[in-house]
């Protein structure tokens, strides 16, 4: 019987990297023993009406370590890639108690799931390579990780170099506009705020951009705990320090021209209504990541 269950496995592997289950094959194949193998199960809600943006893009890293793992030259028996949709596998759900997606778990070959074998992707993202990393501990089986080519980066920036040269060649008249104090300090900004709204851990730890409440269909574009973050909430951050930073440039504008005295009162009071409101929005969502952290 063992030996009928992990013909079939590879059999499937050999067709495709992650192996589609519904509720029986799942019982079947990973809860039942005897079992030699692990099993690496994403839970997930892939179908459009689910509307599951985060599933797709966790779908996508996890095809691409199932194919680097089934590709390389240590592939065997000893680890089987599976997807449950819930619109294949309700039931599986329900059985295991679970409330959300996507959600990846580990089934060893004796034993149930101990709670290191569930993924903890909240806290360190869906990356191919954390993924690879989190396998290696549980299973001892090493992938390295081998995607796709992806030219857009080098397409795009071969796009700017050009814009950038044809944009000098055209101003090679006049090119005052090289030491213009405002538009390098506006890149200097841009800059910044991408730098401390959060986009290199982005980067690093590739969380996903917001979170969707299963049960009653909410969206999260913050996350609850201090050690993490949503894309969504880097991008809100960002705006709200270009807003603050707006508001202050206003206020040191009222302060320091020399024009009509009702004007620059109205510049003033916009200024400070742009501080005073956004800083105290940003104050309202570091309170809510530190929780029992004495702000007011």
């Amino acid at each position: 019987m063992l030996a009928e269950k992990v013909e079939q496995l590879m059999e499937w592997s050999s067709r495709r990297s992650v192996i589609r289950m519904n509720g029986d094959k799942f019982r079947r194949f990973v809860k039942a023993p005897p079992r030699n193998y692990s099993v690496l199960v994403m839970f997930t809600a892939l179908q459009p009406q689910r509307q599951c943006s985060v599933c797709r893009q966790a779908n996508e890293e996890y095809q691409v370590l199932a194919n680097s793992w089934r590709y390389s030259s240590a592939f065997s028996n000893k680890l089987f890639f599976t997807i449950v949709d819930y619109d294949e596998g309700a039931d599986v759900f329900q059985q295991l108690n679970m409330n959300s997606a996507p959600t990846f778990m580990h089934f060893p070959p004796k034993g149930k799931p101990k709670r290191a074998d569930t993924f903890d992707l909240q806290r360190i993202g869906f990356a191919a390579e954390q993924l690879a990393k989190w396998i290696a501990d549980r299973t001892d089986v090493h992938i390295r990780v081998f995607r796709p080519p992806n030219y857009s980066g080098t397409i795009a920036l071969a796009l700017l170099v050009s814009l950038v040269g044809g944009l000098l060649y055209l101003r090679r008249n006049n090119l005052e506009f090289i030491y213009n104090k405002t538009g390098w300090a506006m890149a200097a900004l841009c800059v910044v705020f991408a730098m401390t709204s959060g986009q290199m851990w982005n980067h690093i730890r590739g969380p996903p951009y917001a979170h969707k409440n299963p049960q009653n269909g909410q969206v999260s574009y913050i996350h609850g705990s201090s050690q993490a973050q949503f894309v969504a909430e880097s991008h809100i951050i960002l705006l709200l320090n270009a807003a603050i930073t707006m508001g202050m440039v206003l206020l040191n504008e009222a302060a320091t021209s020399k024009g009509d005295v009702g004007k620059r009162r109205i510049i003033c009071l916009v200024g400070l209504g742009l501080v005073v409101f956004f800083f105290s929005f940003l104050l309202s969502i570091f309170r809510s990541k530190y929780h029992g952290y004495p702000y007011r």
